[in-house]
């Protein structure tokens, strides 16, 4: 059997950011990565460092992105430099746009709730109208009212992301186990042992950063992990001449040119597959907004699924029953890559989640306790 200070279920975004936070915090870390049967919503995402959307109604959701997001120039550079792969972090500020005076003035009235909510900690917003945001995006239809911006939000290549983070465990001495899973887990306080086939490995530490494996696997380690299935669809374009300095939300030109199409969202269980329908609203919505983009070729498409909390907030908790077990959850694996390396990782070495994490915790939804 083999020894590690932590471990670490899951290997996408989330695992892996966590992962190569508690190898830089010196911890024997080992990843197992359950590999190309899972679901990979790490493959699948958009790619968006989104922070002005986050938060509403939950000023400590808001804090924990806006800290992600203040780390992730950080993150990025030290990827690039360990690793040699630039992960395409470009972070300007983004805008959220917006189609007829209703939905402006919903965006206004949202915009301001997360300012003031945000007290002195501070929110940063601008309504922009039609005329400001055509002199930013050229060829901006005539639907277009305007829209919401921050200076916080940014886009990156989450399969660079992802490759990067896997890359730069391994070379911190981290021990990548791919294509396995849990057969069985032997759990006591700060005693865990994983089993897969003949081999078992076993760590005073762990973290469950399964996604959505993660609403079976917390229960055997005294944890709740109540997450469920939501299929995102993203439509890709053949590449253009770069024009938008800046991700739009639900649209976002990559370094190659090429234009992500997204922001679905339906409740469809564990199904994976398209839509046709809801990939010809999302189209209509694109074409509305910039008429150009109807002379583009759509080359790929593709659905996944996010690992969605029944309130959309993440879920981060540890182990009353057993000290020494860490749950991580969220459907914003590259916008919380920031936090989750640089903040959450060394919370799980020093044994202990900060008392700013309280409000994360699972027992937000337990009736009972809340009552």
């Amino acid at each position: 059997m083999k020894r590690y200070d932590a471990i670490v279920i899951g290997g996408g975004l989330v695992g892996s950011a966590i992962a190569y936070g508690l190898s830089r915090e010196s911890l024997k870390t080992a990843l197992i990565d359950e590999g190309d049967v899972a679901f990979r919503a790490s493959r699948g995402n958009f790619g968006l460092v989104w922070v002005q959307s986050k938060g509403l109604g939950a000023p400590h959701y808001q804090r924990w992105t806006r800290l992600s997001a203040e780390e992730w120039p950080k993150l990025a550079a030290e990827l690039g430099e360990r690793t040699g792969i630039a992960v395409g972090l470009e972070q300007p500020g983004g805008v959220q746009l917006c189609l007829g005076q209703e939905e402006f003035a919903e965006r206004r009235a949202m915009m301001e709730q997360m300012r003031r909510e945000a007290g002195n900690f501070g929110f940063e917003y601008r309504m922009l109208d039609r005329d400001e945001l055509a002199e930013k995006l050229p060829g901006l239809g005539p639907d277009v009212t305007g829209g919401s911006w921050t200076p916080y939000d940014g886009h990156v290549n989450s399969l660079y992301l992802l490759h990067a983070l896997h890359k730069g465990f391994i070379e911190r001495g981290g021990a990548y186990i791919p294509n396995r899973t849990v057969d069985y887990a032997g759990v006591a306080p700060n005693e865990f042992r994983l089993g897969s086939g003949a081999d078992e490995i076993a760590a005073p530490k762990i973290v469950l950063a399964a996604g959505l494996g993660n609403a079976k696997l917390a229960p055997l380690f005294g944890l709740d992990a109540p997450v469920r299935p939501q299929r995102g669809q993203i439509l890709v374009t053949e590449r253009t001449e770069r024009l938008w300095p800046m991700p739009i939300g639900s649209l976002r030109q990559t370094l190659e040119g090429s234009i992500m199409i997204g922001s679905s969202e339906e409740e469809v269980g564990f199904d994976t597959g398209q839509k046709p329908e809801v990939m010809a609203t999302m189209a209509e919505r694109a074409v509305k907004t910039f008429p150009w983009l109807a002379e583009l070729q759509i080359v790929r498409a593709w659905a996944a699924l996010r690992v969605m909390p029944p309130d959309g907030k993440p879920i981060y908790d540890e182990s009353e029953k057993f000290p020494g077990a860490f749950t991580a959850n969220c459907h914003s694996g590259v916008t919380l890559a920031g936090a989750h390396a640089n903040a959450f990782a060394p919370m799980v070495a020093a044994g202990a989640l900060d008392p700013m994490m309280v409000p994360f915790s699972a027992k937000r939804f337990d009736v009972s306790q809340a009552a």
